[in-house]
């Protein structure tokens, strides 16, 4: 588990592909100079954009992770290298800052406006018609790994869902949202609560029906 608040951006130095197969998976190698080493150990889970992945190797401040062509083909942001948001798994001492990440991502958004507004910065995301049901205003949602509250809800016709979010400067600056522009596509994780909700109602609605 994660909080969504991200410790360190680090660069995708390398992208190599793990079996000359169509099929096969990728090792990244990340070097991450900013980020603390001397709680991580092999097996431990770093979340990479917001996509949690296993370390399987580690030297000189950088580490390595397999990812796999599953994962691949519903994330952006691992295929190839440039700076990526860092996070380690939490532990249960740990204050939680954001909210509860599992590190597994549901979907993917598009940008739709990212501009400043006053100080800040207004970040309008169009969700894919699956996952609008799960956003609310004032409810959590992650975007590329970082813990964002939502600030509006427009349901569209088309089923889909554009979501409103301020970010202040300090986000902006210790992350890679500061890199999004209109038609970027952004991993997004539900909120953990919203997703047990939904299971239940569609599960009493079922029941009621049968």
């Amino acid at each position: 588990m994660f909080t969504g608040i991200i410790e360190s951006i680090g660069t995708i130095e390398s992208v190599s592909p793990l079996q000359d197969s169509a099929w096969a998976g990728v090792r990244l190698a990340v070097h991450a100079p900013t980020l603390d080493f001397s709680d991580v150990k092999l097996g431990d889970s770093i979340a990479i954009q917001g996509a949690c992945m296993t370390v399987v190797r580690m030297e000189n401040k950088r580490f390595w992770v397999d990812v796999s062509q599953e994962s691949l083909s519903k994330t952006v942001g691992l295929a190839k290298p440039g700076e990526v948001n860092l996070e380690k798994a939490m532990r249960l001492s740990d204050r939680v800052g954001g909210h509860l990440v599992s590190g597994h991502v549901d979907g993917l958004g598009h940008v739709v406006d990212f501009s400043p507004v006053g100080e800040s910065w207004h970040l309008q995301i169009r969700s894919p018609k699956v996952l609008s049901p799960f956003f609310a205003y004032k409810g959590s949602v992650t975007v590329n790994g970082v813990s964002l509250t939502v600030n509006k809800v427009d349901d569209l016709a088309s089923g889909e869902s554009d979501i409103h979010i301020n970010l202040i400067p300090h986000t902006v600056e210790m992350t890679t949202l500061k890199h999004l522009q209109a038609g970027s596509p952004v991993n997004l994780e539900i909120d953990q609560i919203a997703r047990y909700c939904e299971r239940i109602v569609s599960t009493l609605n079922l029941m009621q029906h049968r």
